[in-house]
């Protein structure tokens, strides 16, 4: 069966819709994985796979106590994968057509408070490159909300201080225009008049640069926002998004209204921003019943 595996990922490297390396190697062993189960089950063949063979294989991974996200990436390839046998003739019937993909429960988002924005903030070292660098990054990603995708794609030209606003485009080429605050502005000055003037190579145009001159890449931002966390105390679990939700959390709080935020952040819809109101009327509550003296008679 493994020959199977072999042709559907060359097919998707060849493809007119060439997935990601990345992606790639989630469908290579998600697929593997599922042989692997097929097999010790005394499946010989590709087509002898059936529906119930996948229904008590999402069984298992459910028992193991895999998370709902983990097995919709799995019923995602697993649905690819044969997809392509069926569309190649190699099976006469698609055993994962009709496959319920696991609910997925909303989490709330994870915020920092202001304190440990501040801690944060102050984190950088300004007598360093790197540190002054960091700072660019972490005050950027603070005032816009932006993605870290969005972050690290920045070029010098979708900057604009002196009329306070960047210019952001998300992964489908959508273009919008983001305020952004004077300390967010400051720290951006002061990066790109020193530090990046010093790493740019000829030509080069990306914003946030690393040591050797070229654009930085999503794990080198994750590296640096887990390296300024540790060194700001901050002991909450925290990663490069956690910004982006303080973000929203924290304009909510402070009176913005949705339509606004949900422009900024680039979302689609209004629903993608409930969990952040409901977040905020939750610590409303929880403010008003340790402040106001005759909450607890109430």
């Amino acid at each position: 069966m493994i020959e199977h595996l072999k042709a559907f990922i060359a097919a998707l490297q060849s493809g007119n819709r060439r997935r990601s390396p990345h992606t790639l190697q989630s469908y290579e062993r998600d697929v593997t994985q599922l042989l692997r189960y097929i097999s010790g089950e005394g499946v010989g063949d590709i087509q002898s796979i059936q529906k119930h063979h996948l229904s008590l294989y999402f069984l298992q991974l459910k028992q193991q106590g895999r998370a709902a996200a983990t097995i919709s990436r799995h019923m995602v390839s697993l649905r690819a994968f044969f997809h392509y046998l069926h569309a190649s003739g190699l099976v006469q019937s698609n055993p994962a057509l009709h496959l319920e993909s696991p609910k997925q429960e909303k989490r709330t988002p994870g915020v920092l408070t202001n304190s440990d924005i501040e801690k944060l903030l102050a984190a950088p070292d300004l007598s360093t490159d790197t540190g002054v660098r960091d700072l660019a990054m972490l005050e950027l990603l603070y005032a816009a909300g932006m993605r870290v995708s969005e972050l690290i794609g920045l070029n010098q030209d979708h900057i604009h201080l002196t009329l306070g606003f960047i210019r952001c485009v998300d992964a489908k080429s959508k273009e919008r225009i983001i305020p952004i605050g004077s300390a967010a502005s400051e720290a951006l000055s002061k990066y790109m008049e020193t530090v990046r003037l010093k790493l740019a190579k000829n030509g080069e145009q990306a914003l946030f640069l690393n040591m050797q001159g070229e654009r930085i890449s999503r794990q080198g931002f994750w590296k640096i926002v887990k390296k300024q966390a540790k060194e700001a105390g901050i002991e909450s679990a925290m990663t490069p998004h956690t910004l982006r939700h303080s973000f929203a959390a924290h304009l909510l709080e402070n009176g913005a209204d949705l339509r606004s935020v949900q422009e900024m952040m680039g979302h689609a819809d209004l629903q993608t921003l409930q969990l952040y109101v409901q977040m905020t009327k939750t610590r409303m509550k929880e403010v008003y019943n340790l402040a106001h003296p005759r909450a607890k008679r109430m």
